[in-house]
């Protein structure tokens, strides 16, 4: 389907040597002839000097590229301008294709033609969007496979089979006189059992698609004076944070981003758990305490030449990285609250490396870099949970037509992860695989 023409800047924005001018739909192949004079053969750049089509004054000599309907991106026809990056430049050729017809596309048009017209699913645009928010090497190659169609891969193979589950359930009631296998009621409740299991273990990934793709909140607690800002400093590699000797400098939520085994994390300096002396002090507390609970991993911070504290004792519970601060000034204690510390010392950097192994090894464990399909979204989780809850259903439904239903409803929650379902493709798998009405 063509829609009317649109155009965008598909390179960064600002000044650059080269910028990429992305135009799509109906009426395209005649806007670049406006502006160029002819078409180049597809797929195969030549240089074109450009004009506005009003005025006929030159705008820029350029690179154009053609890709006629079906075989572009949006399956539309398209092309691409690769111009000089100037400012200028990008504003003159722009106010020409307006001139010509054309209008500025808004957020993720492309991606969302290619969609309607049948070049990608959902979850293959949602891939795209996540290679270019991409920020760390695990985080690319998740989404360079769900781009690349593995999450429509999985989910549409069980598509199928819920299609031909329900194309058995509907032949069982609307054809039940029909040389039918007498098992075949049996067999549907059968094979249903073994998809929702399928769909159910997939789900059971403890959510690491979705924190590799928004990343781990590691949040740093500690008594005033353990020495979480220095530690924060150090696991950064800058000054992010101020350091003092005086207690309570740290009001408010301190965050760095970083890369551990491939994973975005935000570490998070807190102000010093105790008795706040103040009604500011009080509002950091508060969200040293929300920001622990929100986080992935916290890290429980003691000074180790201090007595633990019984606050920051209370957040030592399995998952919690405890850590014994300023070995450079006493020992580590061999135990607190239960737990083995980890000796480090900000200041001479003793313990660090052993430090960043463990983060790593945390970050890899939660969120996991797998080359596999995995959930990535909510709505994905979402949607799935709803096909498991139908297919639950089944097993309990008391007649042919009510597990249909439920079948029915299974494949429509599925449907809505990639965008693709219907009812054309019951009635196909309903007469192909039982020859009805030849």
């Amino acid at each position: 389907m063509q829609h009317p023409a649109i155009f965008a800047l598909a390179s960064g924005a600002g000044r650059a040597a080269v910028a990429v001018l992305r135009l799509s739909g109906a009426g395209t192949a005649g806007i670049v002839t406006a502006l160029a004079g002819r078409l180049p053969p597809p797929r195969r750049a030549s240089l074109r000097k450009l004009r506005h089509p009003g005025t006929g004054e030159v705008l820029d000599e350029a690179l154009l590229l053609w890709f006629p309907s079906p075989a572009s991106y949006t399956g539309e026809d398209s092309a691409e301008l690769h111009l000089h990056g100037g400012p200028a430049v990008l504003a003159g050729v722009a106010e020409a294709l307006v001139a010509a017809g054309a209008r500025p596309a808004e957020p993720g048009e492309f991606t969302r033609r290619a969609f309607l017209n049948g070049r990608m699913d959902l979850t293959a645009a949602e891939g795209i969007a996540d290679l270019i928010a991409a920020e760390t090497e695990a985080q690319l190659r998740q989404a360079l496979r769900q781009a690349g169609g593995a999450l429509a891969t999985l989910y549409g193979g069980w598509a199928r089979r819920l299609t031909a589950l329900l194309a058995r359930q509907e032949a069982f009631i609307e054809f039940e006189d029909e040389d039918l296998p007498a098992d075949l009621d049996d067999t549907v409740a059968r094979d249903a059992a073994a998809l929702r299991a399928e769909i159910a273990s997939h789900l059971a990934d403890g959510g690491r698609g979705e924190r590799l793709r928004e990343g781990l909140l590691v949040a740093i607690l500690g008594a005033p004076n353990a020495g979480k800002s220095s530690l924060l400093n150090a696991l950064a590699g800058r000054e992010a944070a101020i350091v003092s000797a005086r207690a309570g400098t740290t009001r408010d939520v301190v965050e760095v981003r970083l890369a551990l085994a491939g994973v975005p994390v935000t570490l998070a300096d807190t102000a010093g758990l105790r008795e706040a002396t103040d009604e500011i002090e009080a509002e950091g507390v508060r969200r040293a305490r929300r920001r622990a609970e929100e986080a992935d991993l916290v890290l429980a911070v003691f000074a180790a030449d201090r007595p633990p504290d019984a606050e920051t004792l209370a957040w030592v519970r399995p998952g919690t990285l405890v850590l014994a601060n300023k070995v450079d000034l006493a020992p580590a204690p061999a135990a607190i609250g239960g737990a083995v510390p980890l000796a480090v010392s900000a200041r001479t950097g003793a313990g660090l490396a052993a430090l960043q192994e463990r983060l790593a090894a945390a970050a890899s464990e939660l969120a996991g870099t797998a080359d596999a399909a995995v959930l990535t979204r909510p709505r994905h989780r979402a949607a799935l949970e709803e096909a498991v809850g139908w297919l639950e259903e089944l097993t309990a439904a008391p007649l042919p037509e009510l597990r249909a239903e439920t079948l029915r409803a299974a494949l429509r929650a599925l449907g809505r992860i990639t965008g693709q379902v219907g009812v054309e493709a019951v009635l196909d798998a309903v007469f192909g695989e039982f020859c009805i009405g030849k």
